[in-house]
C-alpha cells in the first residue's frame, strides 16, 4: 500500500475528482439555496457510531457514547459500526473536503453533536432511549436545534406505550426539530421513533441520477398507518444515488484509491501502474491493457465508486439527514422558527410525485429552495394552540390552519354536509386561521380545508387521514 501512495503522489495521479459514474451532488439534486449552509445551527445524530472523517471532524461540538466504549478524539482505526453514522453525517453536513467540495452536504457549515447508541455493535430500544435521554438533558447546553435518527426500534408500539416516542415528543416540545428515517421495507409500517406524531418521518425516492422529474420513482420505504393510526411518512427525500464517504484506511478505501488511479491514468502510464496497483484494485490475473481497463470500469461501477473517496449509497437512512440539512438551512435563515413551523413549512412546500400513491410519499418531495424562502418570510411564532390537531374548547371543536398566502379558508366535511361555504375560518393574525364547530356525537368524521375556493388540502397538523379516492387524503376526526 505504501508504494501505491508514493506513486500517486509522484505522478500526480491521486485525484479527488468525479469519475464517469459520478452522482449528482445533493445540493444540485435539491436545487438548494447556495447562500445557506446551516451556519450557526447545531445538528445532533443518533447512530451506531462515527469515524472522525475530514469532511466534518473540525465541527464536532460534542460526542457521547452511551456504552462508554469509545472516545471520539482517540479513534484512529475505522470499525464496521462507524460506517453508517459517518455516512449519514456527511450526507447531511459534510463539507466535501475529500472531493474538492463537490460532494458536500446542504448543511456543510452546521455544528455537530454525535451520539453513539450501539453497545458491542448492537442497538436495542434501550440504547435508543439512552441516546434520546442524553440529547434531552444536553439540548440547551449544546444549543441542539435538530436531531436526526436514521435507525428504528424493535417494538411497534402506540406512542402512549413507547418510551422512545415519549422522549421524541419531549424533545420536540423543548424546541428540537426531529427527522427520522421511515425504514426500508415497503411491506411494513414505520415504528418508533418514526411513528412519533411530531417527528418528521422521511421516506425515499430515487431520481435515477437525473435532474428530470420524469425519471423519478419511489424508493421501497416503509409507509402506512402507525399503531396510533397516523399516516407516515410526511415527506420523501433522495434515497438512492446519494454520495457518501468510503472510510479512510479500510480495504474498501485502498481499493477505491487504486481503481481511481488506474481509471484516471493515460494509456502510457496505465501499463506501468497495472502491475503495481492491479492487486490492490482487485483485478484478476494479468490481462492485456484493454481487458484490464474494462475490468477497472466494471469494478468501479459495481462498487458504486463515484470519486476517489466516495461511493453512492441508498436507503431512507440518507433521506432523513438530507431533510435535516434543509431544516438547518431554514433555521439559519430564521432562527426563531419552532419545530412545528419547520414541519409545517416542509410539508406545505413539498410536491407529490405524480403517478404514485399519496400514502407512500406523504406530502411528497421536499422542496429545498421553497422551504428556505418560506422560512425567511415567516414572521410569527406558532404555538401548540395556534397549530395543532382539532381539539375541544368548552362545547366546541377547534381547527387551526397556517398559510401566509391564503385569502380565504373554509372547513368542509361530514359534519357540515361538505358545504364549501358554511364553516369559514377566521384569520387570527397573519397567516394563522381558526374555525370551530359545535361538538358532535361520537363517531368518525372526514374533513378537508378549502383554500381560496379552489385548493383542497388535508389538515397538515393532524396525522389521522385516509385516501380520498382522488390521489390525496381526507383528514379523520374521531370523537369518542
Amino acid at each position: 500500500m505504501t508504494s501505491t501512495r508514493k506513486l500517486s503522489a509522484e505522478t500526480h495521479e491521486h485525484v479527488h475528482g468525479q469519475n464517469r459514474w459520478a452522482v449528482i451532488p445533493t445540493p444540485d439534486k435539491l436545487n438548494a439555496s447556495p447562500e445557506l449552509a446551516g451556519q450557526g445551527v447545531t445538528v445532533a445524530f443518533l447512530d451506531s457510531g462515527f469515524y472522525p472523517h475530514p469532511d466534518f471532524q473540525g465541527r464536532v461540538r460534542a460526542f457521547h457514547d452511551i456504552a462508554g466504549e469509545e472516545n471520539f478524539g482517540s479513534i484512529s482505526e475505522p470499525r464496521p459500526h462507524h460506517w453508517h453514522g459517518t455516512q449519514t453525517v456527511v450526507s447531511c453536513a459534510g463539507d466535501g473536503s475529500l472531493s474538492d467540495g463537490v460532494y458536500k452536504g446542504v448543511a456543510s457549515e452546521a455544528g455537530l453533536v454525535l451520539v453513539k447508541v450501539s453497545r458491542e455493535g448492537r442497538i436495542s430500544d434501550r440504547e435508543i432511549e439512552e441516546g434520546l435521554e442524553w440529547v434531552l438533558a444536553n439540548r440547551e447546553r449544546l444549543d441542539i436545534r435538530i436531531l436526526n435518527i436514521s435507525l428504528g426500534g424493535d417494538a411497534d408500539e402506540a406512542s402512549d406505550q413507547s418510551r422512545i416516542n415519549k422522549l421524541a415528543e419531549a424533545l420536540h416540545d423543548s424546541g428540537v426539530v426531529i427527522t427520522v428515517a421511515a425504514g426500508n421495507d415497503d411491506s411494513s409500517r414505520p415504528v418508533p421513533p418514526a411513528s412519533s406524531p411530531s417527528v418528521i418521518t422521511v421516506g425515499g425516492y430515487t431520481d435515477g441520477n437525473s435532474l428530470d422529474e420524469a425519471d423519478f420513482g419511489l424508493y421501497h420505504s416503509a409507509f402506512g398507518e402507525t399503531a396510533d393510526g397516523l399516516v407516515k411518512p410526511e415527506l420523501i427525500a433522495p434515497a438512492m444515488y446519494v454520495a457518501a464517504p468510503i472510510l479512510p484506511g479500510t480495504e474498501d478505501y485502498l481499493t477505491a484509491e487504486a481503481l481511481s488511479a488506474l481509471a484516471s491514468a493515460p494509456d502510457y502510464l496505465f501499463a506501468k501502474l497495472l502491475p503495481e496497483l492491479g492487486s490492490s484494485a482487485g483485478l484478476g490475473p494479468a490481462a492485456g491493457p484493454d481487458a484490464a481497463r474494462a475490468e477497472v470500469e466494471r469494478l468501479l461501477r459495481g462498487r458504486k465508486i463515484v470519486a476517489n473517496h466516495y461511493q453512492h449509497v441508498d436507503g431512507t437512512s440518507f433521506a432523513a439527514p438530507i431533510a435535516a440539512s434543509i431544516a438547518a438551512q431554514m433555521l439559519e435563515a430564521n432562527p426563531s422558527l419552532t419545530p412545528s413551523v419547520v414541519k409545517n413549512i416542509l410539508v406545505s412546500t413539498a410536491g407529490r410525485l405524480a403517478g404514485h400513491p399519496a400514502v407512500r410519499q406523504g406530502y411528497g418531495i421536499l422542496n429545498a429552495r421553497a422551504a428556505a424562502d418560506a422560512a425567511r418570510a415567516e414572521t410569527h411564532f406558532l404555538t401548540a394552540e395556534d397549530h395543532a390537531p382539532p381539539r375541544i374548547e368548552r362545547d366546541r371543536i377547534v381547527f387551526s390552519f397556517h398559510d401566509d398566502s391564503a385569502d380565504d379558508v373554509t372547513l368542509v366535511g361530514d359534519f357540515n354536509g361538505w358545504d364549501r361555504a358554511s364553516t369559514p375560518f377566521t384569520r387570527t393574525h397573519e397567516g394563522l386561521w381558526r374555525a370551530s364547530i359545535p361538538c358532535r356525537p361520537a363517531g368518525r368524521y372526514l374533513y378537508k380545508f378549502l383554500v381560496d375556493g379552489e385548493r383542497w388540502t388535508e389538515d397538515r397538523s393532524h396525522g389521522l387521514k385516509e385516501a380520498d379516492g382522488f390521489g390525496g387524503f381526507n383528514s379523520v376526526l374521531e370523537i369518542l
